[in-house]
């Protein structure tokens, strides 16, 4: 009788020390490790998210806006932003982010498709932003400009990765404009097989976490950026 006893009593102690596999489970989520686990799963599936939503199409080539907003950092952006505006598709071309040491003329040196003798006519419907070092400074810049001539509408160039972000510090910046995004689809990006191609995957999944930063900013402060630089000469 006492060995049953000590038998049951030990007995009885192990099924109250072995912790059950659910516990054993959710104490290692709440870990660092297993918290960090889920927040790389998370990013993963919102990655792939982000690269099956990048725009493959201009959704809207036709509407007429007040202006046309180049992004720099791509040649196909200017070439895009040139030929909207010699296709009367706004009145004026800003081209927002470009280095202060440039005039109009070095900005359209090499643009492919783009005639020498450019006319007058069509040079001065043309302004340049010098400010913008950043997307943020892109959508402070422009609202500024926005902002001094009246302006309601504007059409959006820049690459298609990087459309989301744009949209949304510049819907931030200008909540009273219209903007018609116009995605343009650099050769080098390889976006409808982007996991193949190691650089296009981290060029997308660098332009998504700046995405998410930009998102958690927003939400953070509740507003975008404010257009507190001076007003760009005519």
């Amino acid at each position: 009788m006492a060995d049953d006893s000590r038998s049951r009593s030990a007995s009885g102690h192990g099924s109250r020390g072995a912790r059950p596999l659910w516990r054993r489970m959710l104490r290692w989520l709440w870990s660092g490790a297993g918290i960090a686990l889920v927040l790389a799963l998370a990013w993963a599936a919102g990655l792939v998210w982000y690269a099956a939503d990048i725009p493959d199409e201009v959704a809207d080539p036709d509407t007429r806006t007040d202006a046309i907003v180049v992004l720099t950092g791509g040649s196909e952006r200017l070439q895009t932003g040139l030929s909207l505006l010699l296709a009367d598709r706004a009145d004026m071309l800003f081209i927002s982010g470009v280095h202060p040491s440039l005039d109009l003329s070095a900005v359209l040196k090499g643009t492919p498709d783009l005639p020498d003798d450019l006319p007058d006519s069509l040079r001065r419907r043309i302004r340049l932003g010098t400010v913008a070092g950043d997307t943020i400074g892109n959508a402070v810049e422009t609202a500024v400009f926005v902002r001094d001539r009246g302006l309601r509408s504007l059409r959006l160039v820049t690459a298609g990765y990087h459309m989301r972000r744009s949209l949304l510090e510049f819907e931030r910046a200008m909540p009273q404009v219209a903007i018609v995004p116009h995605p343009v689809f650099p050769e080098r990006v390889r976006q409808n097989d982007w996991w193949r191609w190691p650089g296009t995957t981290l060029l997308i999944a660098t332009e998504y976490t700046k995405y998410l930063l930009a998102s958690l900013r927003h939400f953070l402060t509740g507003a975008g950026p404010a257009a507190a630089l001076p007003p760009i000469s005519s």
